[in-house]
């Protein structure tokens, strides 16, 4: 025996797996090994209000920085709070460990017993029932191999009682030393022999780089394919920016994109989608593309996904390695076409200069801004050296079209389509990077779902910026009811006034509602140090085209 427990030397397990950011809420069935993993060196635990947040914030920081995020919640209540968020990191395949206690093996009765395994799987996520003293490493081991291995969210959880043993000797061997170095995948002679004769043969190419084209190299690639074969750049939501400073880039792909952009799409003969895998998000419901007009170069492209094979060709293998071979292999062939018929460069600089949506602004109230004009004034008044976390819900669209800043400075999960996560999300990114500002657009919807999350920010002095579309309702819901001719009166709430909720939390909240307001706001927030929140009043008669077209389609 060790003279310790086994709380402790599961801490310093965790501990070995590299772990030095923990966002919790504690319980009974947490605590213990939360303040053993507190006490050891470099690690900094968050501690929040609500279950939902702490497993909303580790996902967060594990999309931001790329590594396995950990979270920490009680057994029972505290596990059954997160479900919404296990689900979402689940969908985005997002890898996380999510410590939580279980009620004890030895009571024969306890208040917070629920069997917790079937709940957590239904999610989409993984549990390992950790329930051998014996075994507790092979217990920590295995549930980072999953979340590291499998790319999704894995619960452990631990017994109180058993927790508070005496711990058996341990020798901790943490996952990446048994994971196997498979390395990266190289693509077939005869795929990348095919995508070359029908890049060849294609008039207007459009380069679509997603997660998996993150890499330099990655990137680099794809900008040499677009500039061989006279194509444009484009990009999946979350990886808005990868192309932004590039003469080729047209704009976001899927719902989302700009006008502009979807004129591009429309004329595109061939799509080259990198490291994607090719939701129906990213191709609106096949509106911008159909999976007959998609070479896909993806290391383990999904075989069917959202109810379609998404691709009919591939070159599986690594995605810089992929772009290479083919890259070498037009330029061997002298194919490449050096010039289209198609004007990219024009295409690109009415992206950057037209509007995303044209469509007439329906109402004229002077007392609402138009969330179009919200989206172009932060995007002229912020600096780009902020980060910026899109939420879910009906003003992510406007949000999306706030220009100038790269992948790694835009963090957005949609994956499961819920809203409330805005608060969490700007958290778990602000503890990745805390030296760089963080600027969150969200609704009033989605930010009083999570209110009490402000409280952490203030207490930790997060240097972090709310921006709140404030609509007075469930814009997405307003909208459909409308559409329908439905009554929209139970989504309809009014303004409140959030900027006063902000500043009973300690943060410097104010109303907007004039975009002249928001250089003078915008500088006092970037050379202070704590947090604010804009009360940004906005028109709830201005639809997102996403919704436009969607409330259009027939059933």
């Amino acid at each position: 025996m060790t003279g310790k427990l086994i709380y402790e030397t599961v801490a310093a397990a965790f501990h070995a797996e590299g772990v030095r950011t923990v966002f919790a809420l504690t319980g009974d069935g947490n605590m213990h090994w939360e303040a053993a993993l507190a006490a050891l060196p470099g690690v900094r635990s968050i501690h929040v209000r609500h279950e939902h947040a702490a497993c909303a914030m580790a996902t967060a920081w594990a999309r931001a920085t790329d590594q396995v995020g950990v979270a920490s919640v009680t057994c029972g209540p505290g596990l059954t709070q997160i479900m919404t968020a296990l689900a979402t990191a689940a969908q985005a395949r997002i890898p996380l460990v999510v410590f939580a206690g279980e009620d004890p093996i030895n009571a024969p009765w306890y208040n917070q017993r629920i069997d917790q395994a079937p709940l957590v799987t239904a999610t989409g996520a993984l549990y390992v029932a950790a329930r051998s003293a014996r075994l507790t490493d092979h217990h920590v081991q295995e549930a980072f191999l999953l979340a590291r291995s499998r790319r999704l969210p894995v619960v452990l959880g631990m017994p109180l009682d058993l927790q508070k043993q005496a711990a058996p000797d341990s020798s901790y061997v943490p996952s990446r030393a048994v994971m196997p170095d498979i390395g990266p995948r190289y693509p077939h002679p005869d795929q990348v022999a095919a995508a070359v004769a029908r890049i060849a043969a294609a008039r207007r190419v459009l380069v679509l780089g997603g997660r998996g084209a993150g890499s330099d190299a990655a990137r680099a690639g794809c900008i040499r394919l677009a500039e061989l074969c006279d194509g444009a750049l484009s990009e999946t939501l979350p990886m808005r920016g990868l192309f932004h400073d590039h003469p080729r880039y047209i704009g976001v792909a899927g719902g989302f994109a700009h006008e502009v952009t979807r004129e591009v799409f429309a004329q595109a003969d061939l799509v080259v989608a990198v490291g994607t895998s090719l939701t129906r998000h990213t191709s609106d419901l096949n509106t911008l593309f159909t999976p007959d007009q998609v070479i896909q170069i993806d290391d383990d492209p999904p075989v069917i996904r959202h109810g379609q094979v998404p691709a009919r060709q591939h070159v599986v293998a690594d995605a810089a390695l992929a772009l290479t071979a083919i890259c070498d292999g037009l330029t061997a062939q002298q194919t490449a076409q050096q010039t289209g018929d198609w004007d990219v460069a024009a295409y690109r600089r009415r992206v950057r200069h037209e509007p995303a949506d044209t469509h007439p602004r329906p109402d004229a109230d002077s007392a609402v801004l138009d969330p179009r004009a919200v989206a172009a004034a932060l995007s002229q008044h912020t600096p780009p050296a902020w980060a910026h976390v899109g939420s879910a819900g009906h003003c992510s669209y406007f949000a999306t079209h706030i220009q100038g800043r790269g992948p790694h400075q835009f963090l957005t999960i949609r994956e499961f389509g819920a809203i409330g996560n805005g608060l969490s999300y700007a958290i778990g990114q602000w503890a990745a990077d805390p030296d760089r500002p963080v600027m969150l657009t969200e609704g009033d919807g989605g930010f009083l779902m999570h209110v009490q999350e402000l409280e952490t920010i203030m207490r930790y002095r997060m240097k972090i910026l709310v921006c709140i579309f404030n609509d007075g309702a469930f814009g997405s819901e307003i909208h459909k009811l409308r559409a329908d001719g439905v009554s929209d009166h139970g989504a309809i709430f009014g303004f409140g006034d959030l900027a006063a909720i902000a500043r009973g939390f300690g943060l410097a909240g104010h109303v907007v509602t004039d975009l002249a307001q928001i250089p003078t706001l915008a500088r006092s927030f970037d050379e202070g140090e704590g947090p604010a929140l804009w009360d940004i009043r906005v028109s709830d008669r201005v639809m997102a085209p996403t919704m436009r077209r969607q409330t259009m389609r027939t059933p």
